[in-house]
């Protein structure tokens, strides 16, 4: 399937047909909440009776709500609103069936704002953790953050990725005036900040395992060319600019060495580069494309998504036996292919009866569930704590992201004001 060739490329292209304006921030409107979600309350953190530039709580309350693992009670809702846990009368909030509550104080400090707070098991009637956190006025988004981090996995089990980032490329302008940037924020959209602008596209941004870098493909130089910026210092270097297909950078989880695909021998095949040395190692070469590589987090093995079977299909490469197998076998449309983090399941783009749609496939079982309803999503990418998949899809003429956990129940959208959003990429751990 020749198509398969402009995966990345051409079809990426024709994503921003008809661009306009973009915004950097983006925000979140929940489409689907879970119907196991837990409930749970988180009260108006109290103050000294300063306005505060953030709501801590609130902020709190939407990233667990956005989890889909929790459903969170309406401030509403509330009949009471404690700050500290000896305040807590269990008896009233088990009867509004509230299994978790989380109360807390938010205070000025010496060099900004003291923040302190407790979880309870509102069944149990007893305090499950308490913190205090400091953080400048300017860093009160990312306390709450942490705060959610903390919570998340005192009941879940599960380390929370609240405090984490994503990548995300948006447009401006149509034809001569086309305006591309490539943005870092929040995971939850807020705190954007510019790595690159350009007249040219910009695609496939891919995380260093320690979040410090960003590899991606810029047209700049008017062809594909494979680049890695510092986030923080902007510092950037080209790694490729060969002739034809300069693409789809993927990271290894030792942070030495890309996978990209290439096409400067012929056929797009798999390459894997040395960042350091620059040396270039061949994995693939057949007369099929094969492109948009993804490490296995023990990097032993690689996805792929290849031709070879007559349509596009993702198989691993075991770098142990040189082999490639292939793991898709359900539909005739499988790719970009991505391992979750515990490298059980894996998450792609299948063609299903609505349309194209993110799925997850048990790579024991080989089971396949498609998780969204969209006519058209693209470009996952899974979040590090393998509960959520971001992806690109479109909503009217505007192209716009979307998240659905990792089971299908929860989704939400990360529409901005004003025109295309696409290629998101989720950042590693960053603390």
């Amino acid at each position: 399937m020749k198509a398969l060739m402009t995966t990345w490329l051409a079809a990426a292209l024709l994503m921003f047909g008809a661009l306009a304006h973009a915004q950097s921030d983006l925000t979140i409107e929940i489409t689907r909440g879970s119907d196991q979600a837990t409930p749970i309350a988180v009260v108006p953190f109290a103050t000294d009776g300063e306005e505060l530039p953030e709501d801590v709580a609130q902020i709190i309350s939407e990233d667990l709500q956005r989890s889909g693992f929790f459903e969170p009670l309406p401030r509403e809702a509330m009949f009471d609103r404690p700050s500290s846990s000896d305040q807590v009368r269990y008896g009233q909030w088990s009867a509004l069936d509230v299994r978790y509550m989380v109360v807390g104080q938010v205070s000025r400090g010496a060099e900004g704002y003291r923040i302190r707070y407790e979880l309870m098991d509102v069944s149990g009637q007893r305090r499950l953790l308490g913190e205090n956190v400091t953080g400048r006025a300017n860093e009160l988004r990312a306390v709450a953050h942490f705060v959610s981090d903390q919570i998340f996995e005192a009941i879940t089990g599960i380390r929370g990725a609240f405090s984490t980032r994503i990548a995300y490329v948006t447009a401006q302008g149509t034809g001569d005036d086309a305006q591309f940037t490539l943005y870092v924020a929040d995971a939850d959209g807020h705190n954007s900040q510019q790595v690159l602008n350009s007249r040219e596209p910009i695609l496939s941004p891919a995380w260093s395992p320690d979040g410090r870098r960003l590899a991606y493909v810029s047209f700049e130089t008017e062809r594909p060319a494979i680049y890695v910026q510092d986030v923080n210092t902007g510092q950037r270097a080209r790694l490729t600019s060969f002739e034809g297909i300069n693409g789809a950078p993927a990271w290894s989880p030792d942070g030495r060495r890309l996978a990209m695909t290439l096409s400067k021998d012929g056929q797009p095949d798999i390459y894997v580069m040395d960042v350091g040395s620059r040396n270039l190692e061949r994995i693939t070469n057949n007369s099929s494309i094969d492109t948009e590589p993804d490490w296995a987090p023990d990097g032993r093995s690689l996805l792929f998504t290849s031709d070879r079977s007559g349509g596009p299909q993702i198989y691993r490469y075991s770098f142990g036996s040189g082999e490639a197998e292939r793991l898709t076998f359900t539909g005739n449309y499988n790719a970009r292919g991505r391992f979750s983090p515990d490298g059980k399941t894996l998450f792609m783009i299948h063609r299903g009866n609505s349309g194209f749609q993110v799925a997850r496939q048990d790579l024991d079982s080989g089971r396949l569930v498609g998780l969204t309803d969209t006519r058209l999503a693209e470009s996952p990418s899974v979040a590090p704590n393998g509960t959520m998949v971001i992806f690109a899809t479109q909503q009217g003429t505007s192209g716009e992201l979307g998240a659905v956990s990792a089971d299908g129940r929860a989704s939400y959208r990360l529409p901005s004001a004003q025109g295309d959003v696409r290629e998101p990429a989720w950042s590693p751990f960053l603390n």
